[in-house]
């Protein structure tokens, strides 16, 4: 990774964490052409059988920030994460409610759960992702999950969008993005805190500038990936 430059302090590490909203992929021209209602039902269906494998992965990479942290307090509240994707009983969780979406979308569980639509590209960046959390200081893992403090309005912005432009998808196959509403401000409000607190010199703050900063290549990649397998 690149080494960046930062404004110091506080105030200005966060700024420049902030400021990586301008790469974040709900920029992507897939993304945009998704919330124009621009998308074909064959490209809805190719990117909701792909983004699957970034969301069961989701756990598998928060499992290795878990499996790294040293600090109890943290590993107390990051632990809601994997609950929160996993559920704690059948038919609950994240990975659960992203399934729900798949079928109401016209796939079946078994299609994407086999993973027969998924494309090199998207499975290359996650991958690489899980990876990045596992080898990397857990800081920087948590420094890049903080592309979730820009989720909140594209959230808000794709269940505005799939509302109004797909409404062939059910709308209780939409619940993922109404959890996500809550969840995601929680969860990067933590993160925010435990990359603040830990990161104090300018080398650190750049580093977990750095590590947000790869984390918007590989959403913006498995967009790349995904645009490329679907085009019409």
């Amino acid at each position: 990774m690149t080494t960046t430059t930062i404004t110091t302090g506080a105030d200005g590490f966060v700024e420049t964490l902030r400021a990586h909203s301008r790469r974040y992929h709900d920029q992507h021209p897939f993304h945009v052409r998704m919330n124009a209602g621009r998308l074909s039902r064959r490209q809805i269906r190719g990117w909701v059988a792909n983004r699957f494998y970034y969301q069961e992965n989701i756990p598998r990479k928060d499992a290795a920030i878990l499996a790294n942290c040293p600090d109890l307090e943290v590993r107390r509240r990051w632990i809601r994460r994997i609950v929160e994707h996993d559920g704690t009983a059948a038919g609950e969780g994240g990975i659960e409610a992203w399934l729900r979406l798949a079928e109401a979308a016209g796939l079946t569980r078994e299609e994407v759960l086999d993973h027969r639509h998924l494309v090199p590209g998207v499975r290359f960046a996650v991958d690489a992702y899980v990876n990045f959390a596992r080898t990397r200081p857990w800081v920087e893992a948590v420094a890049s999950s903080l592309t979730e403090l820009f989720a909140p309005d594209l959230m808000a912005a794709r269940l505005a969008a799939f509302e109004r432009w797909y409404p062939w998808i059910a709308p209780e196959g939409l619940a993922y993005f109404r959890a996500r509403l809550e969840q995601a401000p929680r969860d990067c409000e933590h993160a925010l805190e435990v990359v603040t607190a830990h990161c104090l010199s300018a080398e650190s703050q750049a580093r977990a500038v750095d590590a947000l900063s790869f984390k918007c290549d590989v959403l913006w990649s498995l967009m790349d990936a995904i645009d490329q397998a679907y085009v019409e």
